[in-house]
């Protein structure tokens, strides 16, 4: 019927109207204090929710190591400090300014552990200067004196004088002192020969000059940083002539005096107490000049002048097995019973070397200090000795060549 029409119209228009105001309710309560959603907490505005940000406030450091390092992981200006940029903050890092020294290291030794610049190498590294004297191994020349250079005739051992030897990297020799003649005996007469044989003088066939050697060895020691030199002495003068000759010539004050039984000190407090020259002899320990270390006494040696390369051993030949200071001595003799200057190339061979040195690191357990050759340029003792250093083991991979 048509009321029946009209009233279904009215009730169609009611419920449109409802619909309406229900929706405009709702719009209206999502914008009334209090009624809309919670905002999800993200203080760096980066999309992640702080609950799962690791860094809230996104300032690049991680929310725990900041707390570790003492800064407020909830404010972008608190942030660690970190001097060297190795991603460590200075509050955690044991070396703050990455210079390669610890910071308790250097303060000790008053280093500012905050300042690379102040800060010391050793021998190229600053690594190696937290090592000790006997876990080093040191290039050494035998009878480094007796050169081609140097105008030696007879017995020569090697082809370039001091120099050259120094600029390569040898920091360790072995050298002969005599009286330049039977009659010539005094202290000033100390020179560097080397002995060809019973009928006549050591220095008959060349001399050099003890005071101009050690003097220039001097100089280099003074114009290079971080470097610890060692002399073993062949002697035959007396020591009171050796003690005139190294204080004559300024290098007497820099002798380093061990005890024996004590720790070796490391390379680096040997460089800042101005104690890094080490002397040895083959004599007896004579208590008036303790700076000379008796070698047979304070360290040991292998053989040495073999006839061949398969003869080389790493048994302690003469001196204190004991010891952790050791010299690997590395050359051949002639059949004429002089340096063999034809077979040096063969011992002093990188992988030849190498594999000696380590095979009697592992037999002995403890690191060649030195490792002493003749006609050093012939080979690669120093590279061998690079390599090693790098190692902390016998057993470590060894690096590539140098």
């Amino acid at each position: 019927s048509m009321k029946s029409d009209c009233f279904m119209s009215v009730v169609r228009r009611f419920d449109a109207m409802r619909a309406l105001w229900m929706a405009l309710l709702l719009v209206s309560s999502l914008f009334t204090p209090g009624c809309a959603a919670p905002s999800i907490p993200d203080l760096d505005g980066d999309g992640i929710a702080d609950v799962d940000d690791t860094d809230d406030d996104g300032d690049g450091w991680n929310d725990s190591v900041e707390e570790e390092c003492l800064t407020d992981p909830l404010d972008e200006i608190s942030v660690p400090g970190d001097v060297d940029d190795d991603g460590e903050c200075d509050e955690m890092d044991d070396d703050v300014d990455g210079d390669g020294l610890p910071n308790e290291w250097e303060e000790e030794r008053g280093l500012d552990p905050m300042d690379a610049e102040d800060t010391l190498v050793c021998h190229g590294m600053s690594e190696y200067c937290l090592r000790s004297y006997d876990n080093f191994t040191f290039s050494e020349t035998h009878n480094g004196y007796s050169t081609v250079e140097d105008g030696i005739l007879i017995g020569v051992n090697h082809k370039t004088g001091l120099l050259a030897q120094w600029d390569g990297g040898i920091r360790a020799f072995m050298l002969d002192s005599h009286h330049r003649t039977y009659e010539n005996t005094t202290a000033v007469d100390v020179r560097f020969c080397h002995s060809t044989g019973q009928f006549f003088h050591p220095c008959q066939f060349g001399e050099v000059d003890a005071f101009e050697w050690l003097r220039t060895l001097g100089s280099l020691m003074n114009n290079s940083s971080g470097d610890v030199v060692t002399i073993l002495l062949e002697n035959y003068v007396p020591a009171e002539h050796l003690e005139y000759l190294f204080e004559t010539i300024g290098l007497l004050d820099r002798t380093y005096v061990h005890t024996l039984g004590e720790a070796w000190p490391s390379i680096g407090d040997l460089v800042l107490t101005g104690k890094n020259l080490v002397v040895f002899w083959e004599q007896s320990q004579n208590d008036e000049y303790p700076w000379i270390h008796d070698f047979l006494v304070f360290s040991w040696t292998t053989d040495y002048a073999e006839n061949n390369p398969e003869d080389m051993k790493c048994d302690v030949y003469r001196g204190d097995g004991t010891q952790p200071v050791w010299h690997l001595n590395n050359w051949l003799t002639s059949a004429f019973g002089l340096p063999d200057p034809v077979r040096a190339r063969d011992v002093n061979d990188y992988d030849a070397l190498l594999e000696r040195a380590l095979r009697c690191w592992e037999e002995i357990g403890d690191r060649p200090t030195f490792i002493a050759v003749d006609y050093w340029e012939d080979g690669e003792v120093t590279n061998v000795t690079i390599t090693l250093n790098k190692m902390l083991h016998w057993s470590d991979e060894v690096p590539a060549h140098p």
